[in-house]
């Protein structure tokens, strides 16, 4: 049948991608484990060229060599399940692309075991949700780059497109794109949390109406905070309840989960010794919202601040929440940007930071405005340390440090959890002290378990008899 590419995985976001790729010109193979959902993809088609397969020897078949299979299944044994399956139908040179959340190691462990056996691997980050799957995803391809070079021509075609130029870019070897993605979705997770902590000073605290609220975030997306995150929030925010009328976010329960990705993050952050600080934050929020029952029984027992304010003058406020959400982003994003950095180092990766900011600024979730900034800051300086010292992000960082404060402070004495806005301030005044008082720590250290110390007058390590 010499189909170009096969997708395998159908559900919402497998068959979206498929479907991306038949209204792009491929001829697409599409087998599912289950027969159901690839009767429910043949149902949605619409002239697409692309042929369903209820057998997996057939669906190899179909493909003209070197064959290219994308894989929209679930991360983990899954995963390994299908290439177990797909193995003794291909042949050298035939290429598996995991567009699935992969952990990055996982996908290294697949990339060396395939490579042995003569078969191209990548992992694929893929960010979007389903109507980026259908309409333009932002693509983050990590493995060879001659690998790549087989099937660039399909992925720069379904990407997300941005002035004419695709929101896919070779991010670098083995892990490295499923890696980009997993600290991507760590940085959505705070970005995601500085907007609900936003959304909480004005509901809380200035006591503003909901649907004033969405006015204030739809002009706030007119400006410097433009993105597809406060976009959203300000449909779901005019968004009014079918069955009683309120807005919906008031019958939502106030209980969130999460599936992985965020939490990876932290864990590799930690390993490395990588301050991810607000990335963390935002995951521990989402593990207090689940203790639901339990804050119901504490709140009637626990005391908190007696002294709330509420007589604030409400536009100067509204604009030090605006600051104090800008602020927190430029940190979110310095901390996601370093690990890319760091982590880049540690494997000798060469994650092209200039490129991945661009990528990001189309069919990903975490799209912004500033990611053109960013893009730019790393063009200018390929080695710059950090977000916050960039010439751009240094001058905004000295308007708005203080409407940080002025939130989290406030935030603070009218007993309001800040988890991310206050790691934003705390990583602020961390990173901008020259000299703190970790010696301290150090010297505790050398006390109890003799680990020395370096000290500021000389060369070595040292060790003293504290008693």
């Amino acid at each position: 049948m010499n189909n170009t590419i096969g997708v395998i995985g159908l559900g919402v976001m497998g068959s979206n991608i498929a479907l991306n790729m038949a209204n792009h010109g491929e001829k697409v193979s599409a087998y599912n484990y289950t027969r159901e959902l690839t009767d429910q993809l043949v149902q949605k088609l619409d002239g697409q060229s692309i042929h369903p397969f209820y057998d997996i020897q057939e669906f190899v078949r179909s493909l003209k060599t070197p064959r290219k299979i994308f894989l929209m299944v679930t991360s983990g044994s899954p995963i390994d399940s299908v290439i177990q399956t797909l193995l003794p139908y291909l042949e050298e040179g035939d290429v598996i692309m995991d567009g699935g959340n992969s952990h990055y190691e996982d996908t290294e462990r697949r990339y060396h075991d395939l490579k042995a056996r003569g078969i191209g691997y990548l992992g694929i980050g893929i960010s979007g949700g389903e109507v980026g799957a259908l309409t333009g995803p932002s693509i983050m391809p990590g493995g060879d780059r001659d690998v790549y070079d087989k099937v660039a021509p399909i992925l720069t075609k379904i990407a997300a497109q941005v002035n004419g130029t695709p929101c896919c870019v070779y991010i670098g070897p083995k892990g490295s794109g499923h890696f980009v993605k997993m600290v991507h979705n760590g940085i959505e997770y705070a970005d995601m949390q500085l907007i609900t902590e936003a959304y909480t000073f004005l509901r809380d605290t200035l006591l503003l109406p909901v649907d004033e609220i969405a006015d204030v975030f739809e002009t706030w997306n007119q400006g410097e905070l433009k993105s597809y995150l406060i976009e959203i929030t300000t449909e779901i925010l005019r968004k009014k309840d079918e069955l009683t009328g309120l807005p919906l976010i008031d019958v939502i329960l106030d209980k969130v989960g999460q599936k992985g990705t965020g939490k990876w993050t932290s864990i590799q952050a930690i390993d490395n010794g990588i301050a991810a600080s607000i990335i963390t934050e935002s995951l521990f929020a989402r593990y207090v919202s689940s203790l639901k029952e339990e804050r119901v029984v504490a709140e009637e027992m626990l005391v908190g601040p007696t002294n709330k304010h509420h007589n604030l003058n409400k536009d100067e406020w509204i604009e030090y929440v605006r600051q104090a959400l800008y602020m927190g982003k430029i940190c979110a994003y310095a901390q996601g940007f370093n690990q890319y950095r760091a982590t880049s180092e540690l494997y000798n990766w060469k994650l092209p930071l200039e490129d991945i900011a661009l990528i990001f600024r189309g069919g990903c979730i975490i799209q912004a405005e500033f990611l053109n900034v960013i893009s730019q800051a790393y063009k200018e300086n390929a080695n710059l340390a950090n977000l916050l010292v960039a010439p751009f992000f240094a001058e905004k960082v000295k308007k708005y440090q203080q409407g940080l404060r002025n939130i989290v402070s406030e935030g603070i004495q009218s007993g309001i959890s800040f988890p991310c806005l206050s790691a934003s301030l705390t990583y602020y005044d961390s990173y901008r002290t020259g000299r703190s008082h970790a010696n301290l720590l150090q010297a505790q250290r050398d006390y109890f378990g003799a680990h020395t110390y370096e000290r500021t007058d000389r060369e070595g390590m040292f060790h003293t008899e504290w008693q």
